[in-house]
């Protein structure tokens, strides 16, 4: 096939230019993210780990284990934490990408959808190598947190890093056009730690108040999660990952389409 005449020679596609952005302003933001605050490693580890170790006090005082069904207390909350902390983080930080990388935009190639797509799979990536830490931190310690399905567990983990990319695409766009839309999100954070399901099991829960919770995306791959784990776990009633998926994909969607209807806006911010 015959060059095309019109075009310069080295020319690079487009897929090469988005992908030389990605990886640039990959690189830019994992130097950031674990270099530049020497205290960020301590925290991505230390909060969980401050969490768990509360719960497993208030647990000395009550009988925790009898809360789940066929699971042991402190590996159901590690794996629900983690997994929370995943998809939360990915909400929180493509929320801040925008604004965070406003003087990259002075560039043509660089789209204000780049930066919440990059921050979301770095999060990604640091959250699963500090989920791997607590794997083998609690193998040590003989906790039972090794997968019995280790395709599930890998399905529910992907299935939360997904929720949290749709969702920081969502609130990006939202909170840099109204901004008090960011703050209501971050106050939102902890109240939907308690009702995700998270530390307590909401099985324990009245049927018309569970209803109303599972609406809620999280749970339902929190406890496909939990369900990798451990083979025998109860999962909640209602749980759904068709649901799931339907919100997710709903979301991804809806935040591509803002991402490309209000660009020119998002960069003038």
């Amino acid at each position: 096939m015959a060059d095309n005449p019109t075009a310069p020679r080295g020319a690079r596609t487009p897929w090469q230019v988005t992908r030389s952005v990605w990886y640039a302003m990959f690189m830019r933001e994992a130097i950031s993210r674990t270099m530049a605050d020497r205290m960020g490693w301590f925290w991505m580890i230390a909060e969980p780990a401050a969490l768990v170790a509360i719960m497993a006090a208030i647990r000395s005082f009550i009988s925790g284990d009898q809360l789940i069904s066929n699971a042991p207390f402190i590996p159901w909350m590690i794996t629900g934490m983690l997994g929370f902390f995943l998809a939360r983080d990915g909400m929180l930080r493509g929320m801040g990408a925008i604004e965070g990388n406003s003087s990259l935009f002075a560039y043509r190639q660089v789209q204000p959808v780049d930066p919440v797509l990059v921050r979301v799979f770095l999060e990604g990536m640091l959250r699963t190598f500090v989920f791997l830490l607590f794997i083998l931190g609690g193998l040590m310690l003989g906790l039972e947190l090794y997968p019995d399905n280790a395709i599930r567990a890998m399905a529910g983990w992907l299935s939360l890093w997904m929720l949290g990319l749709g969702l920081g695409l969502f609130t990006s766009v939202a909170s840099a056009l109204v901004p008090e839309v960011g703050k209501i999100v971050r106050m939102l954070s902890l109240p939907l730690l308690i009702l995700s399901g998270v530390i307590f099991p909401l099985n324990h829960l009245p049927h018309g108040l569970l209803k109303y919770l599972m609406l809620n995306p999280i749970p339902h791959a929190l406890e496909s999660l939990r369900l990798g784990f451990f083979e025998n776990y109860k999962i909640i009633n209602g749980t759904s990952m068709t649901y799931f998926w339907m919100i997710t994909l709903s979301l991804t969607a809806l935040g591509l389409l803002m991402h490309l209807r209000f660009s020119d806006r998002l960069k003038a911010k």
